[in-house]
């Protein structure tokens, strides 16, 4: 047997993914202060998780499963100094200084879902009755999903309500396989969460879902789909599938189970994906939607509208994050977000879509 291909492969794992980081601590003494004029953004993020709560109160939850959904509320400050598509976050060794980095300055859990539903639902209401529900990939730890999370609500300008749905990644490149059913074992806990947003006097409820948690998002609205609710009773908003890790047959068996939706899903793909190639290489070099050449034309007629970002230029060397860390398309992604559409055609909203991505230098396909 030849070890090369598949030690390329180890190696090339254990730089790729969506994080680098098992979990970290996120709260800390915050030692050094800060002025009302150093922080460009105070974002309070509601956490459903499957999770367990960590020994570690610092750390807050950590990356194993919980057989409960757990709920939580973390306050997160952004740098004045903050770079579009940027996540800055204090160095090994550095002081918690909230005028340089990402600060969380506050944890709060809930007990019960009720606790947790009434705290969302004054949040809901104050702003305007908007919940965007961000889902995260592979390889991430808790921390790293707070901040992508607070990242993408700070740079897209998302007036609503943000909430982080945190399925038990192992946060470590060899927990492929650990992730994968933990993001199975989440499915459920998903669509909990999405029936309690609905619940909690939200008007319109957005998805922004990448790699491996579009995996979750996608059989959890094919579950909606089973039990006649797919659209949750008129309120989900926009679906949007950032590089999804998802085999490209088992998508169209999803999107058919789940039936043409009312308005496209948008699926933002790029062909130059390295960590989809990988990905793709561990399913026995089946594609990925996520860096599929063909998704344009083969899953239109599912109601899929396709934006190919493969121009783009991303902020690692995977290609892998390009909708949250290139600064133009975390922008555009929130000119697209904050838009109501209410009734709009199909046209229209592809025609704005299109736009978008022309503003962007990307390609609808």
């Amino acid at each position: 047997m030849n070890l090369k291909p598949l030690l390329a492969l180890v190696l090339s794992l254990a730089v790729a993914g969506c994080t680098t980081n098992k979990t970290d601590a996120i709260l800390g003494s915050a030692l050094v202060p800060a002025s009302v004029t150093d922080i460009a953004g105070n974002h309070s993020i509601f956490i459903a998780t499957t999770r367990k709560r960590s020994d570690d109160p610092s750390k807050v939850f950590d990356g194993e499963r919980s057989a409960t959904l757990n709920f939580a509320r973390i306050n997160v400050t952004v740098p004045r100094e903050h770079k579009v598509g940027q996540i800055e976050r204090r160095k090994r060794g550095k002081s918690d200084d909230p005028s340089k980095y990402f600060m969380a300055s506050e944890a709060v859990g809930y007990d019960t879902g009720p606790q947790f539903s009434q705290a969302l639902s004054a949040d809901v209401a104050a702003r305007g009755g908007r919940v965007m529900v961000f889902v995260h990939g592979y390889n991430t730890g808790f921390d790293a999903g707070v901040y992508r999370a607070t990242q993408i609500a700070h740079d897209s300008g998302y007036p609503g309500t943000p909430v982080l749905f945190s399925w038990a990644s192992g946060g470590s490149t060899t927990s492929y396989v650990y992730d994968k059913e933990s993001a199975s074992v989440a499915r459920d806990q998903l669509e909990v969460t999405l029936r309690l947003l609905a619940q909690s006097g939200a008007r319109r409820i957005d998805i922004v879902a990448h790699s491996m948690g579009t995996w979750v998002t996608m059989e959890t609205l094919r579950q909606l789909a089973i039990t006649g609710d797919r659209n949750l009773s008129g309120k989900l908003g926009d679906v949007v599938l950032a590089s999804p890790d998802i085999d490209v047959d088992v998508f169209k068996s999803q999107m058919r189970r789940y039936g043409k939706p009312e308005k496209p899903f948008i699926l933002l793909l790029s062909q130059d994906d390295r960590a989809l190639r990988l990905s793709g290489m561990l399913a026995g070099s089946r594609p990925r939607v996520g860096d599929y050449a063909d998704a344009g034309k083969e899953l239109a007629d599912y109601g899929v509208t396709v934006v190919d970002l493969s121009k783009q230029k991303g902020a690692d060397s995977f290609n892998h994050t390009k909708f949250a860390d290139n600064p133009v398309m975390v922008r555009m992604l929130g000119q697209r977000l904050r838009e109501d559409d209410g009734f709009a055609t199909d046209r229209e909203i592809t025609d704005r879509i299109r736009q978008v991505t022309q503003q962007a230098g990307a390609g609808l396909l």
